[in-house]
């Protein structure tokens, strides 16, 4: 640790590398909400927060897990899984009244079209209006499309139940119905060859009781002479 005179100790979230309190100052005297956006290796976390002399109040918040609950079965950390966020953090905002905020990453480095940015997009897209420049991911980034599968329907899918919209019946499933009805006949036809079977077995035995009651009465008629 460097000594002197004129050293002065930083404070501790500084030094932890968690705050950067010139950045900080600069939010704050601008008076309006902040938009808090901190990712990690598995989640985003957004956070509306208000400044207070008792400390910062969270208004909204919003965490890519809660994506999970929506169908969402794709990684939490992605760009489509920020972007997911950052529009249900926007939804919860609007509902909650707030038009307005600026964006807070902290000390986190950033990068055009990196995840912060996607959950800008995000958000702008739920009708929040953030200052921002040509920072945002392209829109194949943003659905998915770069990854490959159905993840770019899985996002859509998500964003559906965010509004709260049912999702569309798939025509696949009637298929099962199809097959059912397609069951019958083969059961008709498989019956028919059992009666014709059962009609002989009877044919037969009657064709035997009339041979063997003839001679019976024959016998009758030659003891009543």
């Amino acid at each position: 640790m460097a000594t002197g005179p004129r050293y002065k100790v930083p404070f501790r979230r500084r030094r932890d590398n968690r705050t950067d309190y010139y950045i900080r100052k600069k939010l704050l005297t601008g008076g309006g909400l902040r938009a808090v956006v901190r990712k990690s290796s598995r989640n985003v976390n957004i956070q509306f927060v208000k400044f207070g002399m008792g400390g910062d109040e969270i208004l909204v918040s919003a965490v890519s897990r809660e994506l999970k609950a929506m169908g969402w079965k794709h990684s939490c950390a992605n760009i489509p899984a920020a972007y997911l966020t950052g529009y249900l953090a926007g939804k919860k905002a609007v509902k909650a009244g707030i038009e307005h905020a600026v964006l807070d990453i902290g000390m986190q480095t950033p990068a055009k079209g990196a995840v912060l940015f996607a959950t800008v997009a995000g958000m702008v897209s739920a009708g929040l209006e953030i200052p921002h420049g040509d920072v945002f991911p392209a829109g194949e980034r943003l659905n998915g499309a770069h990854i490959g599968g159905n993840i770019a329907a899985d996002v859509e899918a998500v964003k559906n139940a965010i509004d709260g919209e049912k999702p569309k019946e798939k025509p696949e499933e009637k298929k099962p119905a199809a097959k059912k009805a397609a069951a019958k006949p083969a059961a008709k036809a498989t019956a028919k060859p059992a009666e014709k079977t059962a009609a002989k077995k009877t044919a037969a035995k009657s064709a035997d009781g009339t041979a063997t009651k003839k001679p019976a009465a024959k016998k009758k008629v030659k003891e009543a002479e």
